[in-house]
């Protein structure tokens, strides 16, 4: 968790293959998962927030590949930084327009 802004970018433009400034959040986690950073390109510049939790862990959501990389929604970065158990969300039917792209 010693990285800052250049070399947090640099992980994600060599070794997650994406475009640090693309207004995405980049999620990092120590091995422990005691301490997070996230790391968000803002228009002018980057933004880092950084934070050690005193007691628990973070938890990320399953995920069937082996890659280090997932896509999360805003919704589970709240509550991965809430500390919600991910593992006993129910999300209740709602409508959702269907996509009509060809």
């Amino acid at each position: 968790m010693r990285k800052g802004f250049d070399s947090l970018s640099g992980i994600v433009t060599s070794a997650m293959q994406q475009n640090a400034s693309s207004g995405d959040i980049f999620i990092f986690l120590n091995r422990n998962r005691t301490h997070i950073k996230l790391l968000l390109w803002e228009g002018d510049g980057f933004a880092l927030y950084y934070k050690r939790l005193e007691q628990g862990t973070y938890e990320l959501p399953v995920t069937s590949n082996s890659d280090c990389s997932m896509n999360i929604t805003g919704q589970q970065l709240q509550f991965i930084l809430q500390g919600v158990n991910l593992g006993k969300i129910e999300y209740r039917k709602r409508y959702k327009k269907k996509d009509l792209s060809y």
